[in-house]
């Protein structure tokens, strides 16, 4: 299922996201590009929260962690940090991705 809600971009999150040399443009591709979703229950003390994998335009695996809330009635996206994935990572998604495939 592809995120299609709009973003919210502000200091706070823009510069943890591109902290790790990942842009915006790479972030919201991951999102729009049907990526595998699992809840963050570790880091969801007060508000829900998500992990996306995914790839960028380059097939780079990213990994994002996000929020959905609600903004002037409407459901928006926020992202809240972003990195490119590490092999070993990539190897336990890809995993994880087979079994559900199945």
């Amino acid at each position: 299922m592809a995120l299609t809600s709009r973003y919210v971009w502000d200091a706070g999150n823009l510069e943890k996201c591109q902290s790790h040399g990942v842009t915006i443009a790479e972030i919201e591709h991951v999102l729009d590009s049907d990526p595998f979703l699992v809840p963050d229950y570790e880091h969801s003390d007060h508000e829900d929260r998500s992990i996306a994998v995914g790839s960028n335009r380059s097939e780079r695996p990213v990994f994002v962690v996000f929020t959905i809330r609600m903004q002037e009635g409407q459901e928006v996206v926020r992202p809240l940090s972003a990195r490119y994935m590490h092999r070993k990572e990539i190897e336990r998604y890809e995993r994880l991705w087979r079994e559900e495939g199945s």
